[in-house]
């Protein structure tokens, strides 16, 4: 079995050599929050983005976190793993109950977990999609909380689909575990912020470096409607960067393959972030 290196409540240790108590409210309740911090050439990219994130996801469930010690674990995962390319989970729980309990004692000690993987960062195109959202309705909090995104992404998986794009009674949101672009001609749409989307730091780097560009970028809301007429769809994300969907299922589209702009503002992202990978 291959070796992950891990640490959970500050002690580093083989993933699978981790045990966690069942009794743990991350495992009983979803009561805790995550990051997924990508590095690229040994470089950890909007570390402190991810990190300002995690704070802000703490502080909506009043979870107190030494963040200077965690910031310290996740440097010493990626170091100690001598990868190159790769990602950090990193994960809080508000702690181990006596009992299960949906009332917690506010004495539980913070429980922390985090592991270091090897990811390839590359090009992609997927099928995806669409799909009522039928997640909990605080999903700019960054939780564990995920069986609405899990179910969605089962049911795309058995139509040979590999996203998602989800929406509330036709309002858009975002992809399972992404965020959702799209385009005319000239222009990049994308969904506004609000608590029914999480502010992908992804999402947020590419807005920024294109609009640099000159590239105009409108977050607005939209409907289906909307990508019905688009040009060229893509959905971000950490792991995923920029990555273009090739078919919507059960939608009918007339996307551009390689459309222009969604190449333009692929190379701007990834000669900003990803050494023009």
């Amino acid at each position: 079995m291959e070796k992950i290196l891990a640490v959970y409540n500050s002690r580093f240790s083989n993933l699978h050599e981790i045990k966690i108590s069942p009794l743990s409210r991350a495992y009983t309740f979803s009561d805790s929050v995550y990051e997924v911090i990508p590095f690229y050439n040994f470089e950890l990219i909007a570390f402190d983005k991810h990190i300002s994130r995690l704070r802000n996801s703490c502080n909506a469930l009043n979870l107190v976190l030494d963040f200077k010690k965690t910031t310290k674990e996740i440097l010493q995962l990626i170091s100690e793993s001598n990868l190159k390319n790769g990602y950090v989970y990193y994960q809080v729980s508000r702690g181990v109950d006596a009992i299960r309990s949906h009332i917690f004692n506010d004495n539980l000690s913070i429980e922390t977990f985090g592991y270091v993987v090897e990811h390839v960062f590359k090009s992609q195109k997927l099928k995806v999609m669409l799909c009522e959202d039928l997640r909990w309705k605080r999903c700019d909090i960054k939780s564990t909380s995920l069986l609405g995104n899990v179910m969605s992404m089962n049911n795309a998986k058995k139509k040979a689909c590999d996203e998602v794009i989800m929406h509330k009674e036709n309002i858009l949101t975002e992809g399972g575990a992404s965020n959702l672009f799209f385009t005319d001609d000239k222009t990049v749409f994308t969904p506004s912020i609000s608590t029914n989307i999480l502010p992908g730091i992804t999402r947020e780097l590419l807005i920024n470096e294109i609009k640099d560009a000159g590239i105009q970028v409108i977050e607005d809301e939209f409907n289906i409607d909307d990508l019905k007429n688009a040009e060229s769809i893509w959905l971000t994300s950490s792991t995923k960067g920029v990555a273009q969907v090739s078919d919507v299922f059960d939608l009918e589209v007339s996307l551009i393959d390689d459309h222009p702009l969604y190449l333009r503002c692929n190379k701007i992202f990834n000669e900003k972030f990803l050494g023009g990978c």
